[in-house]
């Protein structure tokens, strides 16, 4: 009998077999990294009553599992974001993602997982407003990205490449300025110039 977090999985990472995470990325980033209203849409009429389930703690038995775990998150932080886009509640989740992403590091679940769903654990704490949450979170990209085999190794370059840009967005300013409207926020002069940069807002 399937997980019953399994169909969010099927429908995030695919259903189809593919021989290597570079593959799997190909074919899901549309999806994962893509800004389109029938995506989002489709992850409100399928996952929506998940997230609200996840977001009032009501899936801890889930964690128990790391694919549980790793659906709990994808709950908490990306589904968010498409749900509710350009809206404060896109990051309604990001404590609780954090909070649990935290308890399963330090139990080891996410070793349990395939490196490229180890991504969506670690970019967590790539969507944090921490500095030392953005350094840890470049340490585990680093890692997928040298234990990757060489036809994954792009990919997961591109995963480390973000994550150091993250870092160097927090360490400038403390903050995501690109967040700063959606959340009410007053930009300073110098987030403002930053945003008219090309990539500011990822």
């Amino acid at each position: 009998m399937a997980a019953p977090w399994q169909p969010l999985l099927d429908w995030w990472f695919g259903s189809e077999p593919r021989a290597t995470a570079a593959e799997v990325a190909a074919a899901q980033s549309r999806l994962w990294f893509g800004k389109r209203d029938s995506q989002d849409q489709e992850a409100r009429e399928r996952f929506g009553e998940w997230v609200d389930k996840a977001m009032a703690g009501e899936l801890t038995a889930w964690h128990a599992q790391p694919s549980g775990w790793l659906a709990t998150v994808l709950l908490l932080d990306q589904l968010p974001r498409m749900i509710f886009r350009d809206t404060p509640r896109a990051f309604a989740g990001d404590a609780r993602a954090q909070a649990l992403v935290e308890e399963g590091l330090a139990r080891g679940l996410d070793q349990h997982l395939p490196p490229l769903q180890r991504v969506f654990i670690y970019l967590v704490l790539e969507h944090a407003e921490d500095l030392a949450s953005q350094a840890r979170s470049v340490e585990y990209f680093s890692g997928l990205h040298s234990a990757s085999a060489p036809v994954d190794r792009p990919t997961f370059a591109d995963y480390l490449d973000y994550a150091q840009r993250h870092q160097r967005v927090i360490a400038r300013f403390s903050r995501f300025p690109h967040r700063n409207a959606i959340l009410g926020r007053s930009s300073t002069a110098e987030e403002q110039a930053f945003l008219l940069e090309p990539g500011s807002r990822f």
